[in-house]
């Protein structure tokens, strides 16, 4: 009888996690999510996921067939997954032509380029995200208002986002003394309930911090992603924004933190791999997105700061390192 012997190196440990699996339960915690932008943001919500979805999974497939000559990747559910929060980091009122860009720049630049999964430096939708915000300005920047013409797409009714309206509140007050105050107690003293259940204008994804919550739980019950990173962006947000005099509960309710701390800081691929790393990790994305909202150019600052980071996570991985498998605590 022939068989088949397969030789590797140790350890040699087996789980009934595959990647094809984390992938999926990352979609499934993000049907809440989907859900609340499907209610809020109707017609446009559906248009602006479902090309975002095909396109990402058209673009893997053409590149990985005609390309890099490879069997088809798309059940993994990686290219889903890039195109959902694609989708969710972006207005439910914007062309499916950008949409298509950013599907293109997210897939082929910011994923394939470096070879495919598993690969990539960078947070692939965040890739796509940021080159569409600094290409189109304009109409990643036009915020339509929820549950107002959910069944227009591109004529819906826009407005000011709550990070939006500090910024502008902000730049107020430089000219105006006392005008700041007054302003963001206007802005916020209503808002922070919407913001947490749903109803202020931005992003698909950043809508309701209820519905990303949820999500949260379901990774933390399905041990697909560990506490680590989330709890240490989402605290040092509120610590730094508590020292230099900022409302915590603005800070963490508003814009897209929650969405980056639960669902794109953690990326396998582009996170550190020890727990210390991943502290290490959140906490500095946690303190460059307050440092970018408060005094940069843009009121929101979680992508960029996901990014940067995802730019030393090897020279983190390289001075902070797991303990040696089989090795004893204090023994070297």
């Amino acid at each position: 009888m022939n068989q088949l012997l397969t030789i590797s190196s140790s350890p040699h440990i087996h789980t009934r996690r595959s990647v094809a699996s984390c992938m999926w339960n990352v979609v499934i915690a993000l049907l809440p999510s989907l859900a609340a932008s499907l209610y809020f943001f109707g017609i446009g919500a559906a248009i602006v996921i479902a090309v975002s979805v095909i396109g990402c999974m058209a673009v893997e497939f053409a590149i990985t067939k005609w390309m890099l000559r490879r069997p088809a990747t798309l059940m993994n559910g990686s290219a889903v997954l890039t195109g959902l929060l694609l989708a969710l980091n972006l207005p439910s009122n914007i062309p499916v032509w950008i949409v298509l860009i950013g599907c293109v720049v997210a897939i082929g630049i910011g994923k394939m380029s470096f070879g495919g999964l598993g690969c990539n430096i960078w947070n692939p939708a965040l890739v796509g995200r940021v080159f569409l915000l600094i290409s189109f300005p304009v109409q990643m920047t036009s915020w339509p208002l929820p549950l107002v013409n959910r069944f227009n797409y591109l004529d819906a009714t826009t407005g000011a986002t709550t990070l939006g309206a500090l910024k502008m509140s902000e730049m107020a007050s430089d000219t105006v003394a006392g005008a700041s105050a007054s302003a963001e107690e206007q802005v916020f003293s209503v808002d922070m309930l919407q913001n947490f259940l749903g109803g202020v204008g931005g992003s698909m994804g950043e809508v309701s911090a209820l519905a990303l919550l949820i999500g949260f739980a379901y990774l933390l019950a399905t041990r697909t992603i560990t506490w680590h990173i989330p709890v240490a962006i989402l605290g040092s947000v509120a610590l730094f924004t508590l020292c230099i005099g900022g409302d915590v509960m603005v800070e963490l309710l508003s814009g897209g933190l929650l969405l980056g701390a639960i669902f794109m800081a953690t990326d396998y691929v582009t996170s550190p791999m020890t727990k210390r790393g991943m502290v290490l990790f959140g906490v500095m994305i946690g303190i460059i997105t307050v440092i970018i909202r408060r005094w940069g150019a843009y009121p929101e600052g979680m992508s960029f700061a996901i990014l940067l980071m995802n730019s030393f996570v090897p020279l983190i991985d390289r001075y902070i390192k797991p303990r040696i498998f089989g090795e004893r605590r204090g023994l070297r």
